[in-house]
C-alpha cells in the first residue's frame, strides 16, 4: 500500500510539467552596458497574436521588475522564436509473457501508452548586440502547452516561462 501512495505521489509530481531552461552566453561580454532593450519589429515567434502580447507583456514585466527598460533606441534587441511539437507519451504500462523449460526460454514484452501525448513548445530567446552585430545571452526553453487552455491559464503559464527564463539574466562571471 505504500509502495502505491509513493508511486501515486511520484506520478503526480510529474506530470505537473515544469519549464525546463538551458543558458548560453558570451563570457566576453560585458552585461552592465546592457540596461534598455527592445524587441525585432519582425519577430515570428510561432504564437498567436494573443499568445505574443501575452509573452511580451510577461517578459516586459520580468524585465523591469530587473531594473530593464523598454527603449526606442535600446542598447539590445531581443528576438523570440518557438516550434510545438508533439512528444510521445511518457507512460508505459508493460506486459510480459514468458515461459520455458529445461533448456529453452522465451518471453514476449511490450509496452501499452498510457494517456495522450504531451503538445510541448521550445521557445528560444536571443539577447543580440545590433552595434556588434552579436548574439551575447541565450536562453532556450521547454514547457508543457495546453491547447485548449482559457486565457487566465495562457497569461499564467506566459509569465512563469519569462519569470523562469529570465531568472539567470543577467549571468554571473
Amino acid at each position: 500500500m505504500r509502495f502505491l501512495l509513493v508511486f501515486l505521489l511520484a506520478i503526480t509530481i510529474l506530470s505537473c510539467a515544469t519549464v525546463k531552461v538551458d543558458y548560453d552566453y558570451d563570457s566576453a561580454a560585458n552585461f552592465n552596458n546592457y540596461k534598455t532593450y527592445n524587441y525585432y519589429a519582425d519577430m515570428k515567434t510561432g504564437f498567436s497574436e494573443l499568445d505574443t502580447n501575452r509573452l511580451l507583456d510577461a517578459i516586459d514585466s520580468t524585465m523591469t521588475a530587473k531594473g530593464f527598460y523598454l527603449a526606442d533606441s535600446p542598447d539590445f534587441f531581443i528576438d523570440i522564436k518557438s516550434e510545438a511539437f508533439q512528444a510521445p507519451p511518457r507512460q508505459t504500462v508493460g506486459v510480459g509473457v514468458g515461459g520455458g523449460g529445461g533448456h529453452v526460454g522465451g518471453g514476449i514484452s511490450i509496452g501499452i501508452p498510457v494517456g495522450d501525448s504531451n503538445f510541448n513548445r521550445v521557445i528560444t530567446i536571443d539577447f543580440v548586440d545590433e552595434n556588434k552585430k552579436q548574439l551575447f545571452w541565450q536562453a532556450v526553453a521547454e514547457t508543457k502547452i495546453v491547447p485548449n487552455a482559457k486565457p487566465e491559464k495562457r497569461e499564467a503559464l506566459f509569465y512563469a516561462i519569462a519569470e523562469k527564463i529570465l531568472a539567470n539574466y543577467p549571468p554571473e562571471h
